[in-house]
């Protein structure tokens, strides 16, 4: 059986929209992905402006849907079914490509799939890989820090989380601290190019500590303190150097735990890794968890760097994994800013105390 499906996703500073054929003769084609970025309207305020990325979202996703169906050849008769990014992120830019694809739904009477942004992310590598289920996931964003049991769409155990900021905020926001332009993530990776990493003393979050959870925001205040008191670009290149290589390291030994009981519980399987998400594109953190996976025995996989940052192909993807698995949703589904891919997990252990700020899942 052959599914085309048209995905959706607006949970933060990208309207996106993609169209994805799952079961043909290639298993998984991405037939178009367009992405239009915002980092222009939300530079001048150094991070993303929640009601300036919703308006944007509803002033392009006509044109970039439209975009996505050109490009990939297809009309809205040729589609099976429309999915859509339903959080969690920012419920105002969620709550805009939701509702586009439930209009899409409505009029063309197609399936609606209200996709989990952090599943998304999850089958990315699966759009130009043919990795299998199960494997152990690291989904590392400016949002998210998550080590996951992925046992199929829809089926996701949550080892661990970050306590407090996710990897790529810290990235971003000590970025900012060493006056780059946002996004700082990348800006950090580009600087910290031949810089002495062991220059600084930063501290190491949760050495000793059981289990897989992470934390950077002790980091991430250290930083910052550091760069306000530096004064040449050697030091600002050895900040950022130390900041990536700390970071690097953290996800390496929190995975590195959660390798140990994954391979325990899953004897006679080949193991295998992925790591997803914005993250996922420093190539330091990258050569980090290679090394990792080499030293304990898993196969390594990654989405190519166009996949690991927000797209529509992802959600296309998921989209289609559910329908294919019967798993679809009415037009009462609702925009979610906040929704753990492990549920019974969130309920058991928070990552966050209700009413405070904390990460998204």
């Amino acid at each position: 059986m052959t599914l085309t499906v048209l995905g959706i996703e607006t949970s933060c500073d990208e309207t996106a929209a993609a169209v994805v054929r799952l079961g043909g003769p290639g298993g998984v084609e991405v037939l178009s992905n367009v992405v239009l970025s915002q980092i222009a309207d939300h530079a001048p305020f150094g991070g993303v402006v929640p009601e300036i990325a919703a308006r944007a979202h509803v002033e392009t996703i006509d044109a970039v849907a439209a975009q996505a169906m050109a490009g990939a050849g297809v009309g809205l008769s040729d589609l099976d079914g429309v999915a859509a990014t339903a959080g969690p992120g920012l419920v105002g830019g969620v709550m805009v490509g939701l509702s586009f694809a439930k209009a899409v739904s409505l009029a063309r009477g197609l399936p609606l799939i209200a996709v989990n942004h952090l599943e998304g992310h999850a089958l990315s590598v699966r759009l130009t890989q043919a990795v299998a289920y199960p494997f152990l996931l690291l989904l590392v964003s400016g949002g998210h820090c998550q080590l996951l049991d992925v046992a199929g769409v829809g089926a996701c155990k949550r080892l661990g989380t970050t306590i407090d900021d996710a990897a790529g905020e810290a990235f971003d926001k000590i970025g900012a601290a060493l006056g780059l332009p946002y996004p700082g993530g990348p800006n950090l990776e580009r600087l910290a190019q031949g810089g002495d990493a062991a220059r600084f003393a930063l501290p190491r979050a949760l050495a000793g500590r059981q289990g897989c959870d992470f934390s950077f925001s002790g980091l991430k205040t250290a930083a910052a303190r550091i760069a306000e008191r530096l004064t040449s670009e050697t030091d600002r290149r050895d900040l950022a150097a130390a900041v990536q290589t700390a970071i690097a390291r953290q996800l390496a030994e929190r995975t590195a735990v959660a390798m140990e009981s994954y391979a325990a519980s899953h004897e006679g399987h080949g193991p295998r890794f992925v790591v997803a998400g914005g993250v996922a594109a420093n190539r330091a953190v990258r050569k980090a968890l290679e090394a990792l996976c080499a030293a304990h025995g898993f196969a390594f996989a990654a989405p190519p760097l166009a996949y690991c940052t927000d797209n529509a192909a992802m959600i296309a993807l998921a989209g289609a994994e559910r329908l294919a698995a019967g798993m679809t949703d009415g037009l009462d589904a609702v925009a979610r800013p906040r929704w753990p891919l492990d549920e019974a997990a969130a309920r058991l252990n928070p990552s966050h105390i209700p009413g405070r700020k904390g990460a998204k899942a």
